[in-house]
């Protein structure tokens, strides 16, 4: 439709009508209905024997009718061609095939031997610039009149970043290109260097890597850009020389307050040699350096992507100077703020908050003992006693950890300490900290809203003057919550489950016909490509992750983040693209669609097969009980499934995805390189990508799989959940038992077909894993189903086969008793 729309709109200016119009899309429909407007002789980019020879024989007659030329690119069934022998072998085979079968001009053929990224480090990457450049040169002597092109900046891509590298690569690749008969190339022409005014030595080291000369030429392009980073213009080498005139301990405190790593090993060494001591350097330049980070984050004149780089400065220098830091460990503690220890509760793996909050505090002078993800209680109790910790904090996303927290609140009373305790994490409340936490220990019990809010908890805990008055205001606050909380649920009333399920959403079936998907059954998707999960990409969510609130794009332009925003935009940006590159993330799906009805007491069969007689699983919907004043509906997710009872025949989809493997060796490499901010920057995106997953996955099964939906929907459309049918997932307000997760996983035989499992309290790993339902009824909405009363509870106990205290522990947010 936009293509259509936009080529009949530019087709009634006679100057841009007499230009050649090239079309780009991976979608032949797209492609097609493009041609269908030209006046003129067009290009389609592209086609390519990855699909087999008969679609793409298809695609070059209906090309060929059309009368435009084509972009061929050099994939076939096998996939890409890296080496020359493959790029001259499916080039010649698709060349042949539109000349001598199709009836193509050969001038209306432009081949793409696909120009590859080098100086990676990866060994199998050295020769591709070579094979490229040999296959040009092949196909001007083999291929007569065909046309070559290629994407040029690919090959710099292992270099974004340094514009001075980038441009003259570019320059001298596309210098050798020509030579070898290159026709044309994409490239920014305007940032080009002249190839005779390219600075000699640089001239060489690129030459080196692009003809694979040297075995360490990437080694040496290295070093090379190293020196030469942040030096691309003359303003910004008139900035560095400015502040690399300041003293040694000025300088450090530069480099933290800007969290730039360029210097520091340099600058360390510097500072050691006219330092008494190493551990002065800590304590002094670079400390001071922190403690303004500190403040201007507190006073909100630094953003949470700064401070956490600010992080990486300071660890990279410290790291730089253990080797000769020989005062005892005890010496240096008494100079920190406090020590904290922090812990994601058992069964829970998510961290991403936890390690921001680390990484805050510890920019405020506190010693930080991170234990990780799914750490038991007795653990916690453990190290803290070891550490002697002055401040524990407790982690966790999913509901199950509120119980959790709830057990290591108890085991620290009962174990007698005296240290205050730290709640934070997506699920966790003020509400649910005073009513069910605090109650459980004697000591300070606070809940801490975000990053941005822990200097200032941890900092009133460790001062001796403000201690008191601070936790006696908490404690006072919280009991009047407590009192709140108590009179709220005593004056709520409750439909019986019997009378909520005789008012509940009527399926009419002469409103609504279900269909039958294309396909029955479990599949699974892998090689799933990133760069098409970038269009779901929800960069929105993506930067209040890094508590930077505001609407992507339009958050580039707010006067206060906006600077910032687009700066962590293309570090993201940066990290994505390395990525898909080095396919360090993989990410694959499980889906299945089957058979199924509700049954009378809200629960939803699914069946083996169309007969409808072999129930293969049984799914547990809860149903809305709190009094409404109207005559809306008490909702189920049961209610948007035909009642077996009705002879209608429908359907119910369900899900598993990750984008997480490979998460954890990526996370431990940049930690390992004392790099928080990639680290915790690769958990974001991994969860990002995560959820683009699953809404490519959930467009899929709407069009093609199940076929039930054509709406063609912008991407804003689907983040603003405009799509009809809903995906509800265990663990939510809709369906709030996360026990159901182990039924959707043998439904779909989740952990013999992935690498993703099941903690003991239902969290999916890796982290960036999600998974749910897909009811396909036009009027399924999300809703929450909200506090339900004990004649529910004991008859949901029925239906799950589960003990009363096991129902009530997983349901306990839930409980209106």
């Amino acid at each position: 439709e936009a293509i259509t729309k936009f080529l009949n709109y530019i087709a009634v200016d006679p100057d841009v009508a007499t230009v050649p119009v090239m079309l780009d899309s991976s979608k032949w429909s797209v492609i097609e209905s493009g041609l269908k407007c030209l006046q003129g002789k067009g290009i389609v980019n592209s086609i390519s024997l990855k699909e087999g020879e008969e679609v793409f024989k298809t695609h070059a007659r209906k090309i060929l009718q059309f009368g435009a030329a084509v972009v061929v690119m050099d994939f076939d069934e096998k996939g890409q061609a890296t080496d020359f022998k493959r790029k001259t072998e499916i080039l010649s085979r698709a060349y042949k095939i539109l000349v001598d079968e199709i009836g193509f001009n050969p001038q209306d053929i432009i081949l793409d031997p696909n120009v590859l990224t080098i100086a990676t480090g990866i060994e199998d990457h050295n020769n591709y610039a070579v094979d490229y450049i040999e296959t040009v040169r092949w196909i001007k002597q083999n291929l007569h009149l065909a046309k070559v092109s290629g994407g040029i900046s690919n090959v710099s891509f292992s270099f974004r970043g340094n514009d001075v590298i980038r441009e003259a690569f570019h320059s001298v690749f596309l210098y050798h290109a020509v030579k070898a008969g290159l026709d044309m190339g994409i490239v920014n022409a305007g940032q080009l260097e002249v190839y005779e005014n390219i600075n000699p030595e640089l001239k060489t080291l690129l030459e080196d890597a692009i003809f694979n000369r040297r075995t360490d030429a990437t080694e040496r392009l290295l070093d090379y850009a190293e020196k030469t980073k942040n030096t691309g213009t003359k303003e910004s080498k008139e900035k560095i020389e400015e502040w690399r005139k300041l003293s040694v301990n000025e300088r450090l405190k530069h480099s933290l307050i800007k969290g730039i790593t360029d210097f520091i090993d340099s600058d360390i060494e510097e500072a050691r040699a006219i330092a008494s001591n190493p551990l002065d350097i800590i304590e002094g330049p670079l400390m001071d350096g922190m403690n303004h980070v500190g403040e201007l984050f507190g006073s909100g004149k630094m953003f949470l992507p700064q401070v956490v780089k600010s992080a990486r400065v300071m660890k990279k220098a410290v790291a730089l100077l253990i080797p000769y830091i020989q005062l005892s460990l005890a010496s240096s503690e008494k100079k920190t703020a406090g020590k904290v220890l922090l812990a994601t509760v058992k069964g829970d793996v998510h961290d991403i908050g936890k390690n921001i909050v680390s990484v805050v505090l510890a920019c405020n002078n506190f010693e930080i003992i991170d234990l990780g993800v799914m750490v038991p209680a007795q653990r916690i109790i453990d190290e803290a006693i070891k550490e002697n910790v002055d401040i524990i904090g407790l982690s966790g996303l999913i509901t199950p950890s509120l119980d959790e927290m709830i057990h290591v609140a108890s085991e620290l009373e009962r174990n007698g300490f005296k240290i205050p305790l730290l709640i934070g994490g997506a699920t966790t409340s003020r509400v649910h900290t005073a009513v069910k936490i605090e109650p459980k220990y004697s000591e300070p019990v606070i809940h801490v809203l975000d990053a941005s809010k822990a200097v200032s908890v941890a900092s009133n805990l460790m001062n001796k003057d403000a201690k008191e008055s601070y936790v006696e205001s908490i404690h006072t606050e919280y009991g009047q919550i407590r009192d709140n909380y108590i009179k709220s649920k005593s004056s709520a009333q409750f439909e019986t489950i019997e009378n909520a399920r005789k008012n509940k959403f009527e399926f009419n079936s002469k409103t609504y016909t279900p269909v039958k998907p294309n396909k029955l059954g479990v599949y699974k998707l892998t090689d799933i490509s990133y760069e098409k999960l970038k269009k779901y990409f929800n960069w929105t969510q993506f930067f209040l992750t890094w508590e930077m609130k505001g609407r992507y794009p339009a958050i580039f332009e707010n006067p206060t983040i906006g600077k910032e925003a687009k700066k962590l935009f293309d570090d993201a940006e940066m990290l994505i693209n390395r990525i898909i590159e080095d396919k360090s993330l993989v990410a694959e799906a499980v889906y299945g669609l089957f058979p199924a009805n509700t049954v009378s007491d809200d629960d939803i069969e699914v069946y083996s097969d169309e007969n409808r007689k072999g129930v293969l699983s049984v799914i547990h919907t809860l149903r809305q009980q709190i009094k409404k004043d109207n005559k809306q509906p008490y909702l189920a997710l049961a209610d948007y499934i035909a009642p077996k009872e009705s002879g209608i025949a429908d359907y119910i989809g369900a899900f598993a995805v990750t984008a997480g493997i490979g998460t954890d060796a990526l996370v431990e490499k940049y930690k390992s390189n004392n790099d928080d901010y990639s680290a915790i920057m690769v958990k974001v995106i991994a969860d990002r990508f995560v959820e683009a997953l699953a809404e490519y996955l959930h467009e899929l099964v709407r069009k093609e799989f199940w076929g039930y939906d054509s709406n063609v929907l912008q991407v804003d459309e689907l983040f603003a959940e405009k799509y009809t049918g809903i995906r509800p997932a265990p663990g939510y307000p809709q369906l709030p038992d996360h026990t159901e997760k182990r039924i959707l996983f043998d439904l779909l035989e989740v952990e013999k077909q992935t690498p993703v499992t099941l903690t003991e309290s239902f969290m999916m790993h890796p982290a960036a894993s999600v998974c749910g339902f897909y009811l396909a009824h036009p009027e399924a909405k999300y809703f929450p189903v909200g506090k339900i009363d004990k004649d529910q509870v004991l008859d949901y106990k029925r239906r799950k086969g589960m003990s009363l205290e096991q129902v009530e522990k997983w349901l306990s947010p839930n409980l209106g008793y």
